[in-house]
């Protein structure tokens, strides 16, 4: 009876010892896997998130102040149409 237990005992301690070598391999193949992916992503030059949204307002801004300054050309445009319109009825000479 003893002999049976000191070969479970045995087995237990191999299934252990080949559970926590399965894990280290694990961790070391996801460590592996992370650093090449990192250098994958480095190589392809993205940006980060930070200057995606700096970008992005910046360009937001810009389009805000495209859209006021086409609004004040257009009146501008429209006030020199009017101002020459009303010259032009004054300048003809009578006939």
């Amino acid at each position: 009876m003893t002999t049976t237990n000191r070969i479970f005992d045995d087995i237990g301690k191999m299934m252990t010892s080949a559970a926590g070598v399965a894990k280290g391999m694990k961790d070391e193949a996801e460590t592996a896997m992370r650093g090449q992916m990192e250098r994958w992503l480095s190589e392809m030059d993205l940006v980060t998130r930070e200057e995606f949204d700096a970008v992005r307002e910046m360009a937001l801004k810009t389009r805000a102040e495209n859209v006021a300054l086409k609004a004040r050309l257009d009146a501008l445009e429209g006030k020199a149409e009017d101002d020459a319109g009303g010259e032009a009825k004054t300048d003809k000479p009578s006939d």
